[in-house]
């Protein structure tokens, strides 16, 4: 697999290096390098797939977390930058990993070789017959890492704000991840999964108890919020004896 890059950086210094690394690197090819953001908007071709940008953060005019969100949602971006409190920004926008200068060329070679596994998962899963996708599992990514959960082991899923907390069965903590319940609800199959609240949805076979309008799993007592009743409700209807 060759993986196509570019490079986004105001420091001269740092962009060869970033180059050096790359052209040394036999899975990848360079197909740009660009001193700002601006320039990189205005002269990435718009025919040339770019699989992994390598992106400073602080730059003028336009920084590399603005310009991320413009980017292809294809491409895979690693940012590149001497300050540490981006980190979290970082995730925010669904970066795939960080490197904090200096860069060394094992810590670059760590974060390609994340990119490298995150696209032949995806090409795994585009490969895959439909109905495997859809009833066997998903990829959610979780700590910078692409994580594939069973769909058959998820007792429900839980929202958190920005994150959403992944229930899984005998796992002692829930993944966590940076998606929005709306694209979660649309990531699964409705025939397996039932939204009871704006915060949780769960595995409708997965439902052992429910006592006084919540769902027991184990400890965790899950609300039932009275817009979700309904839809609920017809389920346990229909599979009631």
């Amino acid at each position: 697999m060759i993986l196509n890059c570019a490079i986004v950086d105001d420091e001269p210094l740092a962009l060869e290096l970033l180059q050096s690394y790359v052209e040394k690197t036999a899975f990848l090819r360079l197909v740009g390098k660009y001193s700002s953001a601006v320039q990189a908007m205005n002269e990435i071709p718009s025919h040339e797939e770019v699989d992994i940008l390598f992106l400073d953060i602080q730059m003028p005019e336009l920084n590399g977390l603005e310009f991320s969100r413009m980017v292809n949602p294809e491409t895979r971006i690693i940012f590149t930058t001497a300050f540490g409190q981006y980190a979290l920004d970082s995730y925010k926008v669904n970066a795939l990993d960080y490197l904090l200068k200096p860069i060394s060329y094992a810590d670059f070679l760590q974060s390609v070789n994340k990119a490298v596994q995150w696209f032949e998962m995806k090409q795994k899963a585009v490969d895959a017959p439909e109905e495997e996708l859809t009833d066997e599992c998903i990829y959610v990514k979780s700590d910078y890492k692409l994580v594939q959960i069973p769909l058959d082991h998820i007792l429900y899923i839980e929202g958190l704000k920005d994150y959403l907390k992944i229930h899984v069965e005998n796992e002692p903590k829930p993944i966590l991840s940076l998606i929005s319940m709306k694209a979660m609800e649309e990531k699964l199959p409705s025939s397996r999964f039932i939204r009871i609240h704006r915060s949780f949805i769960v595995q409708k076979s997965k439902i052992k108890i429910i006592d006084r309008g919540r769902i027991v799993f184990g400890k965790e007592y899950i609300p039932i919020s009275d817009s979700y009743k309904q839809e609920l409700q017809s389920y346990l209807n229909s599979h009631s004896v």
